[in-house]
């Protein structure tokens, strides 16, 4: 149930944290929570704003005002959001490949995921794991004229050819 205005900054028997832990990711206590949850990886706007109304929290409420029965709610519902009625088109693991389920991952263990299916491209010489080897975009973006690194660009070499360099 969401809270008075009156206690939105001040809640009786609650000290106020400066630096929250959640997920591996330090959050700043004067932040509002669904900002505070955003910034975790692997965790948006939109589904921070999912996980606070499941959770039945204040969305004004900062969140360095939680408790810490409060905080594993809220990571017990960043874990696991399709088991407390979060719709399964918002996780970001959808279908997963090797178990069928909808499942959402978050923190370091995105980074981890993303580096195996990156790798596993590269293993199976999809489309896409051979434009990740070599660098270039994967998405279907123009490469004529963007995306260019280095030094050398095509008028600048013509230029150094004329001038024998």
């Amino acid at each position: 149930m969401p809270q008075k205005l009156d206690d939105v900054y001040y809640r009786k028997n609650a000290e106020f944290r400066n630096l929250l832990r959640i997920l591996g990711t330090s959050i700043e206590g004067h932040r509002k929570i669904a900002f505070g949850l955003s910034q975790v990886r692997g965790v948006g706007r939109r589904l921070a704003q999912a996980v606070v109304r499941v959770a039945g929290m204040d969305p004004d409420l900062r969140i360095g005002l939680i408790t810490e029965e409060e905080q594993q709610k809220l990571v017990d519902i960043i874990k696991e959001p399709v088991k407390y009625g979060i719709p399964k088109w918002m996780v970001n693991r959808q279908k997963d490949i090797r178990t069928g389920e909808y499942r959402h991952i978050s923190g370091t263990d995105l980074e981890l995921l993303l580096k195996y299916d990156i790798d596993k491209m590269k293993r199976t010489r999809s489309w896409k794991g051979i434009r990740h080897m070599y660098g270039l975009k994967v998405r279907g973006q123009r490469t004529r004229t963007t995306g260019r690194r280095g030094l050398v660009v095509g008028y600048y070499r013509k230029d150094m050819k004329k001038k024998g360099i």
